[in-house]
């Protein structure tokens, strides 16, 4: 079994490619919307609920666990991966496809602010920034767009505009999402943004990666298709999600 966890729904973007490549087996999801987002939250604290949260999938018969959050990934998941006998696939900071695509030597990205602080990602801009200008901007009102299901319409495109517009002034011609939940909004990212704009999405690396693993550990998925969902707070907009995008 695959356990998945985020601080809310947008991790459901990761299950998706992750069920377009694995589409048997079983899945267990876990939300923590009672908390979400984690963008402010004191890494201590998101270590505390990635805690629990693994307690509760490794509960549920998880052999491995994808923690589909940036900010989760960056705050916790080292601690994970020293207090638990399991393997953990965590999001990657797609700096490099975008260091190697861009034209214009200039890519933004959109993130929030505890993934832009985080080691990980100071350590990919580090190393493959070189030779381009990175901009960065938080997607100030993205996570709550998403929880609240309001993708389209006039509130999300403003919402939208107001983080991506500067990115764009700057020249930026790639887009990394630095976040889970920014993959649902991409229709009205495309929207605001000039025609050639590229946006990437890291969760189909993340599957590539959790495949690998998988291999490595000798873990299968076989059987039919089953997808739990569980969430810390109500499971309404959870639920509506997935059965809109999955």
């Amino acid at each position: 079994m695959i356990g998945i966890f985020d601080s809310g729904a947008g991790g459901l973007s990761v299950l998706r490619e992750i069920l377009k490549a694995m589409p048997r087996g079983e899945y267990v999801y876990f939300s923590d919307n009672a908390f979400c987002p984690y963008g402010e939250k004191t890494p201590e604290f998101i270590q505390d609920r990635a805690r629990a949260i693994t307690d509760i999938l490794r509960g549920e018969g998880a052999e491995i666990i994808v923690v589909a959050c940036n900010t989760a990934t960056a705050a916790a998941i080292s601690t994970l991966r020293a207090e638990y006998p399991i393997p953990f696939i965590g999001m990657e900071p797609a700096v490099k496809p975008a260091a190697l695509g861009t034209r214009s030597g200039v890519i933004g990205v959109l993130a929030t602010a505890g993934t832009l602080k985080g080691s990980k990602y100071l350590k990919t801009k580090g190393n493959w920034g070189e030779g381009c200008k990175i901009v960065e901007h938080v997607g100030k009102g993205f996570v709550e767009l998403v929880e609240n299901l309001e993708l389209t319409g006039e509130h999300a495109e403003q919402v939208v505009r107001e983080s991506l517009q500067p990115l764009l002034d700057e020249g930026a011609d790639t887009i990394v999402l630095g976040c889970t939940h920014y993959p649902f909004l991409l229709d009205t990212m495309k929207r605001i943004a000039p025609e050639g704009i590229r946006f990437i999405d890291p969760a189909p690396a993340v599957t590539r990666r959790l495949m690998d693993v998988m291999r490595q550990e000798g873990i299968k998925q076989e059987g039919g298709l089953s997808v739990r969902l569980l969430s810390s707070g109500s499971p309404d907009s959870l639920e509506k999600l997935y059965q809109s995008v999955i």
